[in-house]
């Protein structure tokens, strides 16, 4: 299937990316450019009112061969392919893991830097990923509205719930692809897969050593900085 070719949109921008793109378009000339003959939306090229338009169609006409789900982009159907076929084609050039999608090795990537582009505006806390910072901010709120159906006990997010409810149910759903041990939240299992894999992204910024997990990160520093814990 050919695309249309006056513009291009990079292979790893997500539906919600293209989307903002076609309701903010930065190209100068837009005003001039093509318009939506649905809802009159002016689009910067040829290319992004062709997806527009799939919006108003529903037309979806990327079909993954393996389990027939349909894509309206082409980035997301070759990014849903990678699902079935294992590929990861970006690498950390620090610690060699790989990553199905690019957006996901650069956050990995802060793993290693440190960054914290994301800052509350009420206490300060930064977070390496927005989603982070929007959950954060609803403890300012205080709004739970995420509530157990065992317990009556109050959530801020839906995840937090989830993972809450394996308590009542026993549930392990991450299972390590290296033995037969199984967990109930997936941190615990990425943690538990460094000792077979040896990955150890925490690196200590007053030596060479590197560490598995962040807490041991946390006390090794304490013997630089002369730190006590009480």
């Amino acid at each position: 299937m050919s695309d249309p070719e006056p513009c291009r949109i990079k292979e790893e921008e997500t539906e919600e990316q293209i989307d903002l793109m076609v309701e903010n378009p930065e190209k100068p000339h837009v005003r001039n450019g093509f318009t939506c003959t649905c809802c009159g939306k002016s689009l910067a090229c040829k290319k992004s009112l062709h997806y527009h338009m799939m919006i108003h169609t529903g037309e979806k006409p990327y079909t993954c061969p393996l389990c027939l789900k349909s894509f309206r982009y082409p980035s997301s159907f070759h990014q849903h392919v990678r699902i079935h076929t294992g590929e990861k084609p970006h690498k950390c050039d620090q610690c060699d893991k790989t990553f199905m999608k690019a957006s996901k090795l650069k956050i990995h990537f802060r793993v290693h830097t440190k960054e914290k582009p994301y800052p509350c505006s009420e206490c300060g806390k930064s977070f390496s990923v927005r989603s982070s910072l929007i959950n954060h901010q609803k403890i300012h709120t205080g709004v739970k509205e995420h509530v157990c159906f065992e317990c009556d006990k109050a959530f801020i997010t839906g995840p937090k719930l989830n993972r809450h409810q394996r308590i009542h149910t026993g549930e392990k759903p991450f299972k390590c692809s290296h033995c037969d041990r199984r967990f109930s939240r997936s941190e615990r299992q990425k943690i538990h897969e460094r000792i077979h894999t040896g990955e150890k992204p925490y690196k200590c910024s007053h030596c060479d050593k590197s560490f598995s997990r962040s807490e041991y990160l946390k006390s090794h520093e304490r013997i630089h900085t002369g730190k006590k814990v009480y």
